[in-house]
């Protein structure tokens, strides 16, 4: 495992790398969420993983809805599978609230942990704020397991400014800070900076996890050098961003990163990564995930460098638009 500097998580005590590996994709297609993904064999999703490890990578983000568990015991398994010990890296998964109350939270932890044994839960998330209880009562129902010691801290995701405040006003009340929020941001999706997630997570010491930080491959550009690979994308395809008119509006983003991507020797995926990293001081982590060898390397080989801060500057507003 390589030696790379690492961030706070929050106002917690954990330490994790800038880069974490997504791992929605080792859902083995088990529902409706798992078929995002086409099935990956064992021993695809062991060397992502060990790899991951091996470019010094120290966390794994999954959940419950990704393929009901396989996610989760993929994970576990692969981590067995490279020697990792328990307390030998920080693993984030997510309770999943549609049609459930918050009680359902004590309900399913137990599930949570056999799928991820022999690994602890560092992170448990809320993933969406579509539970039939609201925001305060779904991360108290979370607070109780912290004191009960089965889960390490507390986070959630796709929270609204309002949301994140109110889960952090009812954990700061007991002592408990709200570690993150988990969030779609890429230089080809900045909401959070105009609708007040980004300013309240810098204020509160909340860290955003991004995921989708490559715009779902968008950023790199291979979508606009062969528009025909888009058919083969699944449900991207049917995005606006990936129409002609989408791809035209992002051209210029594009071309920016590729040229950033010549200067620094580093390949786009990696300038797009990088600028997330630090354009925010250490506000933001990311989860990009990876299906193949080469995924991993730019994600690791995204943490090894760092773009100066007029070249952020320039990126920042080129993708203005996408605030």
């Amino acid at each position: 495992m390589e030696n790379i500097s690492k961030r706070q998580l929050g106002r917690t005590d954990a330490q994790i790398t800038a880069i974490g590996l997504g791992c929605w994709q080792f859902s083995k297609q088990q529902n409706m969420a798992g078929k995002f993904w086409p099935v990956l064999d064992d021993e695809v999703i062991n060397q992502v993983v060990s790899l991951s490890l091996e470019g010094g990578i120290d966390w794994f983000d999954t959940a419950e809805v990704y393929g009901n568990g396989a996610s989760e015991k993929a994970l576990s398994l692969a981590l067995q599978k490279a020697g990792i010990k328990p307390d030998g890296v920080f693993i984030a998964t997510k309770w999943w609230p549609a049609f459930r109350f918050a009680s359902n939270i004590a309900k399913t932890i137990d599930n949570r942990i056999n799928a991820l044994a022999p690994y602890p839960i560092d992170l448990y998330q809320v993933h969406q704020p579509w539970g039939f209880s609201n925001e305060r009562k779904e991360v108290g129902a979370m607070a109780e397991l912290h004191k009960q010691k089965l889960i390490r801290h507390i986070g959630v995701s796709n929270f609204s400014a309002r949301q994140m405040q109110h889960a952090w006003e009812t954990l700061d009340k007991i002592g408990i800070p709200l570690a993150s929020n988990q969030v779609n941001y890429s230089l080809l999706n900045r909401s959070i900076e105009t609708n007040g997630i980004m300013d309240l997570a810098k204020k509160l010491g909340i860290t955003i996890i991004a995921y989708s930080p490559l715009a779902q491959g968008l950023v790199t550009g291979k979508f606009h050098d062969n528009p025909a690979l888009i058919k083969n994308t699944g449900f991207r395809k049917y995005s606006g961003q990936f129409k002609p008119v989408g791809l035209a509006k992002s051209l210029p983003v594009v071309t920016l990163v590729k040229e950033l991507a010549q200067k620094y020797k580093v390949t786009p995926a990696q300038i797009a990564l990088n600028w997330l990293l630090h354009f925010h001081g250490n506000t933001v982590v990311a989860i990009p995930g990876a299906t193949k060898d080469t995924h991993v390397k730019e994600n690791t080989g995204a943490m090894k460098f760092r773009l100066s801060d007029q070249d952020m500057d320039n990126l920042d507003k080129v993708s203005a638009g996408y605030k």
